[in-house]
């Protein structure tokens, strides 16, 4: 539980936190002290010094513990090796502290079996543990003078299990929140996606009019400059439209009109000088294709302007499907663009699909929904 460095100060983490968290617990190791400290003699001060390094140690790994990075498993936090040997020293120390103080040494046990949790892996924890757990009971059974405790076997045994458990809830809850911000991340990356693909869609064919009708001015420039005039204040009137359509983009308005890309198409196919066949009427077309058929128009006659080379382009519109059709050579690349594949993606969230085909001459895209 750590928290993040401000610029204003240092780091308020687990240096200051786990020791306070931690020192709570060895609220427990006070009666051993206390029973030390009473005996007034060498084995008493003995068992003082003892009691101290063993809570010293043992704040240091729990501390250790608890300042681990955010977000990072529950694991061991020594190399196997380490970890033995600082589970062996407070074995040491626990079994010192039984021989100068007594059998208030026995609360050595509790610490000892967490100590074996942090610092080992699962297998070897819980033998680690159940074996200190199993002969401090001994110890109570076989020492002279001391007294029967099923209390210590069942301390040790439930402090196992409980820092065991909350292992286990870290990594759980990591998990977790692994799997929140891979979710997170797939969404992005998928609405990423669909603004490339819909940014495509609205300035690939924005551009390409405005692209014909510059080159279709420049021409009548000398010829006829009236009709170039025209033409300018169509490019700026495109552009204007074309801006308007990114920021209905970036904003999330992604929505289109049949009627208006029609209208669009019909334009578009005058300035490049195709003859254009297009319905007069959407009302037969399903509410709910209306935007994917818009989406189709737009992405079909974008091709035919700039890669087909067609003299000819027809537009058929049923309730359930569209098609667009011309008399050129087809797309000028063998597989799908951008366009189509974006087209695909759209068709299929309603359970509809894209029909491409060469006719001869010509090309057909068709898109049908249920």
């Amino acid at each position: 539980m750590s928290t993040t460095p401000s610029a204003a100060g240092p780091q308020a983490g687990p240096s200051r936190w786990g020791v306070a968290f931690a020192g709570i617990w060895l609220f427990y190791l006070l009666s051993p002290l206390t029973a030390a400290w009473d005996r007034q003699d060498l084995r008493g001060w003995i068992g003082v010094v003892t009691t101290l390094v063993f809570a010293a140690i043992y704040l240091g790994v729990f501390v250790r513990l608890r300042g681990r990075k955010p977000g990072a498993p529950f694991r061991p936090l020594l190399r196997p090796s380490q970890g033995v040997l600082v589970v062996l020293l407070q074995i040491a120390l626990g079994v010192v502290m039984c021989a100068t103080i007594g059998e208030a040494g026995l609360a050595a046990a509790v610490y000892i079996a967490v100590t074996c949790v942090m610092c080992l892996y699962t297998r070897w924890a819980w033998l680690a543990s159940l074996a200190v757990a199993g002969s401090a009971y001994a110890a109570t059974l076989l020492v002279p003078g001391w007294h029967r405790d099923e209390g210590i076997l069942f301390g040790t045994l439930v402090a196992t299990l409980a820092m065991w458990g909350i292992s286990q809830a870290i990594n759980r809850n990591i998990e977790v929140l692994a799997v929140r911000e891979e979710n997170a991340r797939l969404e992005l990356e998928d609405e990423r996606n669909r603004f490339a693909r819909d940014l495509h869609d609205i300035l690939g064919h924005s551009l390409t009019v405005i692209t014909v009708k510059a080159e279709l001015a420049s021409r009548l420039v000398d010829v006829d400059p009236a009709r170039a005039r025209t033409e300018l204040a169509d490019l700026e009137r495109l552009s204007r439209d074309a801006l308007a359509d990114v920021r209905r983009a970036v904003d999330g308005y992604r929505e289109l009109t049949l009627p208006g890309e029609l209208a669009r198409a019909r334009a578009a196919l005058s300035a490049a000088e195709i003859d254009a066949d297009l319905p007069n009427s959407t009302d037969d077309v399903a509410s709910d294709a209306r935007e994917l058929f818009a989406w189709t128009v737009r992405e079909g006659i974008t091709n035919v302007i700039r890669h087909s080379g067609a003299r000819h382009c027809m537009v058929l519109l049923g309730e359930h499907e569209v098609e667009v059709r011309d008399d050129g050579h087809g797309p000028a690349t063998a597989g799908p663009g951008n366009g189509i594949t974006g087209l695909r993606e759209r068709a299929a969230a309603l359970g509809g699909k894209v029909i491409t085909q060469s006719l001869q001459p010509g090309f057909s895209l068709k898109v049908v929904v249920p």
